[in-house]
């Protein structure tokens, strides 16, 4: 457990403005068994599942496509959220500068289609 010496606090409109890379998925922060990533990409992620567990996206900045293998592709703007539940295949991707928030087991198997 942490002190009070050790928080941190972590802007995230600055670690996103932060990046230039067309590509960045980075750890915010862990939370018990679970972690907050910052993910800032332009473009598409592999067809994907996690056998063991779900996915929270919310979307900070831009707009982002979530393709399914088995139903129809969801539109998430700015302050929308999804959870993707655990073993449901799926593929991330925008065509503007996005960025999001996933909430995820730490030790998440991915699995790539």
């Amino acid at each position: 457990m942490k002190s009070a010496q050790e928080l941190e606090i972590v802007n995230l409109a600055q670690l996103s403005g932060s990046v230039e890379e067309q590509y960045r998925n980075v750890v915010v922060s862990t939370v018990n068994e679970s972690c907050l990533r910052l993910a800032v990409f332009t473009g598409e992620y592999q067809w994907h599942y996690h056998p063991t567990s779900d996915e929270l996206f919310i979307v900070l900045e831009g707009e982002l496509l979530i393709d399914f293998q088995d139903r129809d592709t969801v539109s998430l703007k700015t302050n929308d959220s999804i959870t993707i539940p655990a073993g449901v295949v799926h593929r991330t991707r925008s065509n503007v500068r996005t960025v999001n928030l996933c909430f995820e087991h730490t030790d998440a198997d991915t699995v790539f289609v």
